[in-house]
């Protein structure tokens, strides 16, 4: 990405009134992120949402200054992005509408795989939820899933450590910048954790963890799974709100169930006595839900078996059995078909016994 590009993105993602869905209206409207800054200020008065006030804030002379200071530091630095526009921005997140425009990166991350699961909770965790996250990821092992939480105490870096043992990747969202640490106890398993996955964040370099950071950083959390794997919180807490977007984004989110009179359980009570998450008693239930021992044991005799398909029902059956279930409209996004021809397409891969309707207007092979 040229030095133009990464500043215009920087000065949009540091500018006051503007968040991440504005950002992203602004962009495709004027067709690219250079454009923001090149067009004229009357004609973004045209877009819904821009007014006075976030013109003058797009073009204040700060913002550029701090842009600039943050690009050097990229550039010096050689940190790695990426944007949402491009392919090496994570697929399960890209398709999150207040996703951050931009994102940092450390590691060594591999993001190609889209089994790609959350565990978080509370920070404190009961013998009871460290027992059932180091045997619930163990147990998950032969799937090869990312594993993806907030590097926080208790269940977040529990999570961390039982993938890095299980010799899987796992991936610490940050509430700030790369250059900051938090909590400083954890400073012993970055090397760990970089090895095995990595670090991502919106935040820039020498962003402290301030309090609203860590609700912004859930949504990625929430958005980079297929599932959310809750593990013990209380009736308040940082994991029921990551729960609560994860189900905005229609992903799965599963509990993990205790006893009523455990404070730290009665969060996971609840979701699963509200109908917001699947109750979690062994790895199995998240292997059924997201279809993964259907996606093993297809994947030798796919060329067999599916021989007869065509080859615009090949490729919305290679998108369903790499993705799960998913909606409808999303479904056609992804495959580039219009409604009215996907459903058909669905129907005849119903008739053959090759995809499953289901509530909600959602589609699992």
């Amino acid at each position: 990405m040229n030095s133009e590009k990464l500043l215009a993105i920087l000065r949009l993602q540091v500018t006051k009134n503007v968040g991440d869905i504005l950002a992203k209206k602004l962009i495709t409207t004027v067709g690219s992120v250079e454009n923001v800054f090149k067009e004229k200020i009357n004609t973004l008065h045209k877009i819904n949402g821009i007014g006075t006030q976030t013109t003058q804030h797009l073009f204040d002379e700060n913002n550029l200054k701090r842009a600039e200071e943050e690009l050097n530091y990229i550039q010096q630095n050689n940190i790695a992005f990426s944007y949402f526009l491009n392919d090496d921005y994570p697929q399960h997140l890209k398709h999150c509408i207040d996703a951050p425009i931009l994102i940092f990166k450390d590691g060594n991350l591999n993001l190609s795989n889209q089994k790609v699961i959350s565990i978080v909770g509370t920070r404190n965790m009961s013998s009871y939820g460290r027992d059932f996250c180091n045997q619930l990821i163990e147990n998950l092992k032969e799937y090869n899933p990312i594993i993806v939480s907030g590097f926080a105490y208790g269940v977040d870096i529990c999570a961390h450590k039982a993938a890095i043992k299980n010799n899987l990747q796992t991936i610490a969202v940050l509430a700030h910048g790369l250059d900051e640490v938090y909590p400083k106890t954890h400073k012993k398993y970055i090397h760990e954790v970089n090895n095995n996955g990595g670090f991502i964040t919106e935040f820039w370099h020498n962003e402290q963890p301030m309090r609203e950071n860590f609700l912004k950083r859930n949504r990625i959390v929430a958005g980079l799974s297929k599932a959310t794997v809750i593990i013990e919180s209380a009736e308040k807490g940082g994991s029921l709100v990551t729960a609560d977007i994860a189900n905005s984004y229609n992903r799965d989110v599963f509990a993990l169930s205790g006893r009523v009179t455990d404070i730290y359980s009665k969060g996971c009570n609840n979701l699963i006595k509200n109908n917001q998450a699947h109750i979690l008693t062994s790895a199995e239930d998240i292997v059924k839900m997201l279809n993964w021992d259907l996606q093993q044991a297809a994947v030798p005799k796919q060329k067999e078996l599916f021989v007869e398909l065509k080859p615009t029902e090949q490729k919305i059956y290679d998108y369903l059995q790499q993705n799960g279930k998913q909606l409808l409209d999303d479904i056609a996004i992804n495959c580039e078909l219009p409604i009215y021809q996907l459903s058909s397409i669905l129907i005849q891969l119903e008739l053959k016994g090759i995809v499953n309707p289901l509530p909600g207007k959602m589609f699992e092979v």
